[in-house]
């Protein structure tokens, strides 16, 4: 089993859950983060940070397998993330804003560490 971080991310971006991460397995795109399922040792400690409530276990039904896909999908192409950074100064306008995939989705990288 591994997390997953779903659309609420999306634009949000808070970081609080890179810091808590014992294995670093947490990935940097231009408006969300992802956790490569591959290296996520199910600890759970990035859940309660994540002030979004955007990360779930993949067998939540919030973490569909499309979101398990595009976490493995963009780890595997973004860059590496391991200290919080500013969040976005809009991020807590977007949280909770539905249909943000579909609308505001970046496939493009972030800057990482």
């Amino acid at each position: 089993m591994a997390y997953v971080v779903t659309d609420n991310c999306i634009k949000c971006k808070y970081m609080d859950c890179v810091e808590v991460c014992p294995v670093d397995c947490f990935y940097e795109g231009e408006n969300m983060l992802v956790i490569h399922p591959d290296e996520c040792i199910d600890c759970g400690v990035c859940v309660p940070e994540c002030p979004a409530e955007a990360i779930f276990p993949d067998t939540d039904p919030s973490a569909t397998p499309a979101w398990l896909a595009l976490n493995h999908k963009f780890a595997s192409s973004w860059p590496n993330i391991t200290r919080k950074k500013t969040p976005p100064a809009d991020g807590e306008a977007w949280d909770g804003m539905p249909g943000k995939f579909d609308a505001h989705f970046s496939a493009k990288p972030g800057e990482g560490d």
